[in-house]
């Protein structure tokens, strides 16, 4: 197995900044927008940027939820190993609100479609978009595309992309990884 360096942490800080403005550049104020992490990495994405737009940018109360796609998801059942459900936290009223999906890695487009099932159980948004800090841009199953994107990374089939965060791995860092 082997590992490549795509983004170090200070490439990572730089992107989580420029995606924050550009954020900043369609929603200002943010009182009509909402930031929804998916489950389960694109949660550190989510609160990183929460962060930098209220400490950095002096915006606030922006409101930040969780979604959990685990049982939405078209293949959920084509596993043997028991599934475990992440927690989904979404406590603001979606409807006629823009909403923004926030993960960490863009693959196969499946996680954002279960995305777009999952949020209807909380009523029907204005406008949905999607953040994502890496793009794989060859490797789509459905046509969906992102928003706003961090780096697009030419990945083929056996390799993986695996970003780390401070929070959960100790380190904040991008890696191809092939095995």
């Amino acid at each position: 197995m082997s590992q490549k360096v795509l983004l170090t942490s200070k490439e990572v800080n730089i992107i989580l900044h420029r995606l924050a403005c550009q954020l900043i550049e369609k929603h200002l104020d943010f009182s009509e927008t909402l930031l929804v992490g998916i489950q389960p990495r694109g949660t550190y994405l989510a609160q990183r940027l929460k962060s930098i737009l209220e400490n950095q940018y002096h915006i606030n109360s922006i409101a930040l939820g969780y979604l959990d796609i685990t049982f939405y998801r078209d293949d959920f059942r084509r596993t043997q190993k028991p599934l475990e459900a992440n927690t989904t936290k979404i406590d603001f009223l979606v409807e006629d609100k823009k909403v923004i999906f926030i993960d960490d890695v863009l693959y196969t487009g499946r996680s954002v479609r279960s995305a777009l099932t999952a949020i209807q159980s909380f009523g029907r948004p204005s406008e949905i978009e999607l953040l994502v800090l890496i793009d794989r841009r060859f490797s789509r199953h459905l046509p969906i595309q992102p928003d706003y994107r961090g780096r697009q990374v030419d990945a083929i089939n056996n390799e993986k992309v695996v970003v780390k965060w401070e929070e959960q791995d100790g380190e904040d860092g991008v890696y191809l990884v092939t095995n």
